[in-house]
């Protein structure tokens, strides 16, 4: 894993003691899917569904993947999805840059981008698309909602084997403002220190 990313890391563990009761249950939830499906010879797969697949479901679709990554569980597969496609917000791409994922645009009109966290593991082709688009699983996967819209909208995800509320505060907020990379920044340390903590329980 790449240093700087490493060390984000590091810092994250250090602030899972602070995640509230409520979100760790949700979050164990999922942990005891995701061993349920590796202790059956399975995938476990975790698709990150918003509104937009623009900020909060592509966060935790690689911060999801990294954390597995770091606690060494084989097996997980990560995906995000919208209930509509837009683009992966520039925003949140540099967030996750910033924290240390190494990012490559790739250019068109719903731009698609590669993300890695490392030189060894599959390099994440990232762009805006709904749940159900063919890149996405379509059976057995966990949805995990990470906004209100995207949960209100979606009362049923068809194909999903297990469904967890993991709602986060949109950093869309923010846009355009002097706390905008601050607003950015503490959305994507949230995300990845609750999947962290998921996959410490693992």
């Amino acid at each position: 894993m790449y240093p700087k990313l490493e060390e984000y890391i590091r810092r994250g563990l250090l602030h899972t003691d602070e995640i509230p009761e409520a979100r760790k249950q949700a979050l164990d939830e999922v942990a005891r899917f995701v061993s349920a499906k590796l202790v059956a010879g399975h995938e476990a797969k975790l698709s990150f569904i918003c509104t937009h697949n623009s900020r909060r479901s592509q966060m935790g679709q690689l911060w999801g993947a990294a954390a597995a990554a770091h606690f060494g569980v084989g097996g997980v597969r990560t995906y995000s999805g919208g209930t509509e496609a837009t683009s992966f917000d520039p925003r949140a791409v540099a967030a996750v840059e910033r924290a240390g994922f190494r990012v490559e645009y790739q250019g068109g009109e719903n731009p698609h981008y590669r993300v890695a966290y490392s030189n060894t593991d599959p390099v994440f082709e990232c762009f805006s698309k709904t749940y159900d688009d063919p890149f996405n699983p379509s059976d057995g996967f966990a949805a995990i909602m990470t906004c209100s819209d995207a949960d209100e909208a979606c009362p049923v995800v068809l194909g999903a084997e297990m469904r967890a509320r993991l709602r986060y505060d949109d950093p869309g907020v923010a846009d355009g403002t002097p706390s905008e990379t601050a607003t950015y920044d503490e959305r994507s340390f949230q995300i990845a220190t609750e999947m962290l903590y998921l996959f410490s329980r693992v």
